[in-house]
């Protein structure tokens, strides 16, 4: 595996990448790195957009709300994207900013919230959760940005579906068998993970869960986690036994 390169700046850009190609900066991207990173003309960074690796760019034409990027050489091919959909009840502000910068970090393909009946923070902003994914991928090096759903109910997102995809459901009641052990049965094919609110799921919606031949029940062991934490405990077991950690 090639030695990243874990000093440079990285930023996010929406164009397509190639040699040679001139990008121009938004405001808001050129006050980050001018006012806030205090980057110069000339300077070097690590430019990516999710599909064509990671470049290497150097800074141009500066003016007091602009600049424009030179894109020089690719670094880093693109890799393919680990195909593991993450579901879960929204939390308030800052741990669900924490819960999705989290789940970038552990690889997910995709970020899909699900209304249960005990969840709290039923309004979400999209824009926000969808800055916050591009923060962390920038930020933890990754070159797979996931893509963010709507919302749905969740009795409508399980009746919805695709019976060739594996739901690992964290369930805290599921019998006290090796999670591990579990998921390593599990045949090949795309996954999601599935963590539910705080006070977890009511009776109705478990027993849903469980009628269906898609779910797979995992345990967490005897503590009762809080659900930002249960997703980095469920995402690694999942890159651990079926994932990128192998």
């Amino acid at each position: 595996m090639a030695i990243r390169d874990l000093t440079s700046e990285r930023l996010y850009v929406d164009s397509g990448l190639s040699e040679g190609q001139h990008i121009v900066l938004s405001e808001d991207q050129a006050h980050y790195l001018l006012h806030v990173l205090r980057l110069t003309a000339g300077a070097s960074l690590l430019v990516f957009n999710g599909r064509d690796g990671e470049w290497r760019a150097d800074l141009k034409d500066v003016k007091k709300r602009g600049a424009t990027l030179a894109v020089i050489e690719r670094v880093r091919e693109q890799t393919a994207a680990s195909d593991i959909d993450y579901l879960f009840a929204p939390l308030k502000r800052s741990r669900l900013d924490y819960m999705v910068q989290k789940a970038v970090e552990m690889g997910v393909s995709r970020l899909r919230p699900v209304i249960t009946h005990r969840t709290i923070a039923e309004r979400i902003n999209l824009e926000r959760m969808r800055a916050n994914v591009i923060e962390a991928a920038e930020q933890c090096g990754v070159l797979n940005v996931p893509d963010v759903s709507e919302p749905v109910r969740f009795d409508k997102a399980i009746d919805a579906w695709s019976d060739g995809r594996t739901l690992i459901f964290c369930d805290e009641s599921a019998s006290a068998e090796a999670p591990l052990d579990t998921l390593a049965a599990i045949g090949h094919g795309p996954l999601a993970v599935l963590i539910g609110p705080e006070g977890g799921f009511d009776p109705v919606e478990r027993n849903l869960l469980l009628s269906r031949p898609f779910v797979t029940a995992i345990w967490l062991g005897p503590r009762i986690m809080r659900a930002d934490t249960a997703a980095v405990a469920a995402l690694a077991l999942v890159n651990a036994t079926r994932g990128d950690w192998r």
